[in-house]
């Protein structure tokens, strides 16, 4: 699935699902019971499937950055010649509080089990994803595996090939009641230098994995070293 469109705001300034942030409980009140059990095919569905809203801020410089996301499902769809489910997620940037760009992306995926096929978004990019590993019911604290490679193409002729990406996934603990589920991209395998570098977005769950928090994390190369951009809700 296509990794958050915050490039194009963090580049001014240094020259790739249940309802929204709800806040609920867990349904676990007793600090002293420690859950060690998550929903990770839940939690996917929630972040990349299903309607929500988050907003993101981040410091960048002297210079203020931000991203409103919006996902919205689309139904029934059809791609790459397969009949698949999609949800579009639209992406506005902005620096100093002025639009910078938007993106309209849409990912594709089939259900029982969840499986991601790919994306295409409003610059005409076409990506097909290899899932390799099945996206597990439950997961235990401390756990990780891989979970695609995704191939990126200028168009959906499929004739250049713009990049490759591998995504990962990881669920560390944050409270006795809530966990961070975290999805780690890598820099595009077809460049020795990616000028978007990595990234890693991270949710913060509840034990029926619903999304209570986010912060994204992007590792842009500079020419003076590694820069590392912290976007928050807000």
């Amino acid at each position: 699935m296509k990794k958050l469109a915050l490039c194009g705001a963090v580049a001014l300034s240094l020259s790739a699902c249940a309802g929204g942030m709800n806040g609920g409980t867990t349904g676990n009140n007793n600090q002293n019971n420690i859950v060690t059990q998550y929903p990770v095919e839940a939690t996917m569905l929630n972040i990349y499937t299903k309607a929500r809203s988050q907003s993101l801020v981040a410091a960048v410089g002297n210079q203020s950055a931000s991203a409103d996301i919006t996902v919205t499902p689309k139904g029934s769809m059809v791609f790459n010649n397969k009949s698949v489910q999609g949800a579009e997620v639209n992406t506005i940037n902005k620096m100093n509080n002025q639009i910078t760009d938007q993106s309209v992306v849409i990912n594709y995926f089939t259900l029982n089990p969840l499986i991601f096929h790919g994306f295409t978004d409003s610059s005409g990019e076409y990506s097909l994803a290899t899932q390799t590993t099945t996206i597990p019911k439950m997961a235990t604290v401390g756990s990780s595996s891989q979970l695609l490679t995704e191939d990126i193409y200028a168009d959906s002729s499929k004739r250049k090939k713009t990049g490759t990406y591998k995504q990962d996934w990881s669920l560390t603990r944050d409270t006795n009641s809530t966990a961070w589920f975290c999805i780690e991209t890598s820099q595009n395998l077809l460049l020795a230098n990616d000028p978007d570098g990595t990234s890693s977005e991270c949710y913060k769950i509840n034990n029926r994995g619903d999304i209570l928090d986010s912060k994204v994390t992007i590792n842009q190369p500079t020419s003076n070293g590694l820069r590392t951009i912290l976007f928050t809700s807000r």
